[in-house]
């Protein structure tokens, strides 16, 4: 297995910590306390953000837990609430995905389809579908400064189209692949959208599988590539009958059938913009690892090999976390596990440049993971290129920074998640299953945490309501927004009142009911 980063820190850990979990760890956060569980003196002004689950409402809470505002959207994921956070704009309005409720053939989870921008009042200013039979928009964006979004989304590639491309036939589904892609939208009226840029990972591929086919290289002679035969490993077949029964049962994703079951094979869950490098990060769950583009080409040079302000057209610029991916490095290696949420740190916060990363699933012995918070400084040259050595991995060896629990296991998301640098140095994180928002200081110190209670009540079609097991709060992402961001100017941000009303959950029958 792959074990723990080379840190010095990691190489104290007190092994009575680290022998099984233990029997209480739930991940999901059911029945514990929750609201305002912790706060301390001399916080940066500010607010927190985050999407309400199986809801259409964003809430903005204050330091103090209370709701001081709320966006009401339209169709949320009737599972999630919501597929990846909301942003804030300068005019008070939010930029969110929402969930297209007849969207056809994709599946894989964070399935959104439609981007939305809703007024500080409430009104829905624009409204567009991503999702049709050939592309399918899904969990995150980012709107950058001129008010284009970056949306991430899945392209659909037939079988024959995957194997020409090199794609071992064994571990090609019958559905095919959906490899994504990012598009660039120039938001147009009310429902209207026009793409004025994309990137594919499908043009920057390299197989050293078939020399018969496309895209045949050695990838260790090429991280700039991505190997077509890396991603999710191609999973075991089931029956109909099987697949049937676990629609019936709710534990499977809408379209998903015997047929398209490893058909996301990126599972690309976080898109960040850098304006003054005119970069583009992105993270890929199935390929445990972080890539930087560069976003100064144009579409046919995002297509190619040369072009742009860093000349190498839409290859990639760097990348992190997995150099199995590209045959410098094995297991020991790797250093992530199914991350999420990468960001650069913003001008003016301390760690300026650097980016953080939300590693979810970190391996500590044969039956137990934990989540950490990383910091990475990337190696450049001194006209900001990014530097590699020949038959090396990407540096850095190790993160500048990091944080997880002290006794390591209670800190556990091994799903969505995230964390941002604030204005005073310390960082805003979200464990998203359990749904806890706390701040922690550079040493690691919490100093403000709060666990959402609230849940809305979206119903099923037939009007039936959906499960509250184990989601019941669930957050893919928060945002700790500073009280002088321009959205909030002039704005009247008291406790609503009456506040909304706070989701309790019934007495379990039995421990079972209360998932670890």
């Amino acid at each position: 297995m792959a074990l723990l980063p080379n840190c010095q820190e990691h190489q104290t850990l007190d092994k009575k910590n680290t022998s099984s979990a233990p029997d209480d760890r739930n991940m999901f956060g059911l029945y514990i306390p929750r609201g305002l569980t912790k706060t301390s003196e001399g916080l940066m002004p500010g607010y927190v953000m985050f999407a309400v689950t199986n809801s259409s409402s964003v809430y903005l809470v204050d330091r103090e837990g209370r709701v001081v505002h709320e966006w009401t959207g339209r169709n949320r994921d009737p599972v999630y609430g919501e597929v990846a956070g909301a942003y804030l704009q300068d005019d008070g309005s939010i930029i969110q995905n929402s969930y297209d409720l007849d969207f056809p053939v994709f599946a894989g989870g964070g399935e959104a389809g439609r981007l939305q921008k809703i007024s500080w009042d409430g009104d829905i200013l624009w409204d567009f579908e991503y999702a049709n039979q050939h592309e399918h928009h899904h969990h995150d964006m980012a709107v950058m400064p001129n008010g284009h979004v970056l949306a991430i989304a899945w392209e659909a590639k037939t079988t024959e189209e995957s194997i020409q491309a090199g794609r071992d036939p064994e571990k090609t589904p019958k559905a095919g692949l959906w490899p994504d892609k990012i598009v660039e939208i120039k938001p147009q009226g009310l429902n209207g959208g026009e793409i004025v840029w994309e990137w594919h990972f499908w043009d920057h591929l390299i197989q050293d599988f078939d020399e018969s086919k496309d895209n045949y290289g050695d990838p260790a002679m090429h991280p700039e590539l991505l190997d077509i035969n890396r991603g999710q490993p191609f999973p075991e077949p089931i029956s109909q009958d099987s697949m049937e029964v676990l629609h019936a049962a709710g534990r499977v994703w809408r379209n998903e059938t015997v047929d398209n079951r490893g058909s996301d094979i990126y599972h690309t869950n976080a898109i960040n913009y850098n304006e003054e490098l005119d970069q583009i990060a992105i993270s890929s769950y199935f390929l445990n690892e972080i890539f930087i583009i560069d976003h100064s080409t144009s579409t046919a040079e995002a297509a190619g090999h040369s072009g742009g302000r860093w000349g190498k057209g839409g290859d990639f610029l760097y990348r992190w976390g997995n150099p199995q991916n590209y045959q410098r490095g094995d297991s020991l290696d790797q250093q992530l596990f199914h991350q999420h949420d990468v960001r650069w740190i913003e001008e003016g916060k301390p760690g300026a440049g650097n980016l953080t990363i939300f590693n979810n699933n970190v391996p500590l012995n044969d039956s137990v993971n934990f989540s950490r918070v990383i910091e990475l400084v990337l190696p450049k040259d001194s006209k900001g290129n990014y530097l590699v050595e020949a038959g090396q991995p990407f540096g850095p060896p190790e993160p500048v920074w990091h944080y997880m629990a002290d006794d390591t296991l209670s800190f556990w998301a091994s799903f969505v998640s995230g964390a941002h640098r604030t204005e005073n140095g310390n960082t805003f994180i979200t464990e998203g299953p359990k749904a806890r928002f706390f701040e922690v200081t550079p040493q690691g110190e919490i100093v403000w945490e709060y666990l959402n209670q609230y849940r809305g009540e979206i119903r099923k079609p037939n009007g039936s309501p959906h499960d509250i097991m184990p989601f019941t709060y669930f957050g893919f992402r928060s945002t700790l927004i500073s009280a002088d961001h321009p959205g909030l100017a002039g704005r009247e941000l008291k406790p609503l009142d009456p506040q909304p009303t706070i989701f309790k959950l019934p007495p379990p029958e039995n421990k079972q009911d209360t998932p670890e």
